[in-house]
């Protein structure tokens, strides 16, 4: 496994890293959850990504249970905050009592004193954005973040959060990005890297999509994510006959190459120097293995090109507004 520094900060973190979106909040067991969090370490994976939201906390109670056994120095841990938690109106977004409230609760699930990485999951325009920043940036200086990043903002917002607060309030991104997603590469890469933000992207692999397993026409596979009620639940983002046609166009090209498909497609994303770190979920333990062979990887130009040439126009490349993201900002 390699490391790559996240942004400004002094966190060296693994190239593929383990994320629980759909599967460690009640997609698979909980013996499955410990297997998989067991073969992150085993594969040298330092760096693990969960939310407050996923599973209304279940996944940051999963692994407090897991993660709390090992050495706190042993692994980075980054969570967020933003969706709603209750049926109450105002628990949710990025209002200070919210913030104030949430990295409480995060912390007490995930059985540690701080976070590594404190994110917000999206950008809530209803809030005046000067409160939102002195509200995380309090969390930094009550020691329960270590450092600060954002998930799907739009260009505006990050630029309005560093003319406030400078390019230092944040050192990751983490956007949806992948062989078929390739919006962010149009204005939030180059932005965030003249700031010395990293990208930690989401949804490497499109869901399983680029693992080629689905294939057009046909049934979904048994046991596969979409098959499952729990995690299908983004399929429509990635899921069409065309894109599922590129990606067997892939298929001989990674062939050729030696590659598994995870790890041409892996491989492809931290091509960019951008990416810290390509965040991969997993519901077997042989998952986080063939994911983790993807570091260190290189891909000629030649095989970027037949990448390219298969994919055709099929990938979202224009600047695209993520799912739950609104435009906007408010001032105070």
């Amino acid at each position: 496994m390699r490391y790559r520094t996240l942004g400004s900060s002094d966190l060296e973190v693994s190239e593929i890293s383990l994320g629980s979106w759909l599967t460690f909040s009640g997609g698979i067991e909980a013996d499955k959850t410990r297997a998989c969090t067991e073969a992150a370490f085993d594969a040298g994976i330092n760096f693990f990504d969960t939310a407050n939201v996923y599973g209304q906390g279940a996944a940051e109670t999963a692994w407090g249970e897991i993660l709390s056994a090992h050495p706190r120095d042993s692994y980075i841990l980054a969570t967020k905050v933003y969706f709603p938690m209750s049926d109450d109106p105002a628990d949710h977004g990025l209002s200070p009592a919210q913030i104030a409230k949430q990295i409480d609760a995060s912390l007490s699930r995930l059985k540690t004193d701080h976070v590594d990485l404190y994110q917000a999951h999206r950008f809530d325009p209803t809030v005046p954005i000067e409160d939102t920043i002195e509200a995380f940036q309090k969390v930094v200086e009550q020691g329960k973040a270590r450092y600060l990043g954002f998930s799907e903002w739009t260009p505006e917002q990050i630029q309005a959060a560093i003319d406030i607060a400078g390019p230092d309030l944040f050192v990751s991104s983490q956007p949806q990005y992948s062989m078929l997603w390739q919006a962010p590469e149009a204005e939030v890469f180059g932005l965030c890297a003249a700031n010395g933000i990293s990208q930690i992207v989401w949804s490497p692999l499109a869901q399983g999509v680029l693992t080629g397993k689905y294939k057009p026409g046909q049934p979904l596979p048994e046991g596969s994510r979409f098959a499952s009620a729990d995690m299908a639940v983004s399929k429509d983002l990635v899921y069409h006959d065309a894109t599922l046609e590129a990606v067997q166009r892939l298929v001989p090209i990674a062939e050729e190459a030696g590659l598994s498909m995870p790890t041409l497609a892996l491989a492809w994303i931290l091509r960019r120097s951008e990416v810290a770190s390509a965040i991969t979920g997993a519901s077997r333990p042989g998952q986080v293995h063939a994911n983790a062979a993807a570091s260190g990887v290189h891909l000629s130009d030649d095989l970027l090109a037949a990448v390219d040439q298969a994919l055709g126009d099929v990938p979202v490349t224009e600047p695209t507004l993520a799912p739950a993201a609104q435009p906007g900002l408010k001032h105070r």
